[in-house]
């Protein structure tokens, strides 16, 4: 069985790039840098699922993300979490957050409605992120 995105995060998210083990997402939510990493393995629901060289492969595009998005937006604090409660598909979200941000300092999930990015927006933060 091919891996396939789950329909969740096709539906909310923006396909930035396809990194060795993972595909990277940007949620479709311009409130905040949200970003998501799904390794590309087929049936993974927890990080345990991927075998040991996917699981350093992970962590070392966990970790390149990370390093980018402090580089570019300059945070408070990231936030890295895999929850999966509402879809069961292996992802982590990368939100870069700021004490100004809409939510802070709760969670960004589901207080506020989203408000999608701009074509002008995308094309700055793919230019920015150089992805």
């Amino acid at each position: 069985m091919a891996f396939e995105l789950a329909p969740e995060l096709q539906r909310d998210c923006i396909e930035l790039a396809q990194w060795p083990l993972s595909t990277v997402l940007l949620m479709n939510d311009s409130q905040y840098p949200w970003f998501i990493l799904v390794p590309k393995v087929d049936g993974a629901r927890e990080i345990i699922d991927l075998n040991e060289h996917q699981q350093q492969q992970f962590w070392q595009e966990s970790k390149q993300l990370s390093e980018l998005l402090i580089e570019v937006f300059s945070p408070d604090k990231l936030n890295v979490a895999a929850l999966g409660n509402m879809v069961p598909q292996l992802h982590v979200h990368h939100i870069a957050r700021f004490t100004h941000d809409v939510a802070w300092p709760k969670p960004v999930w589901g207080l506020y409605p989203a408000i999608p990015y701009t074509d002008e927006q995308l094309i700055e933060l793919k230019k920015a992120l150089a992805l």
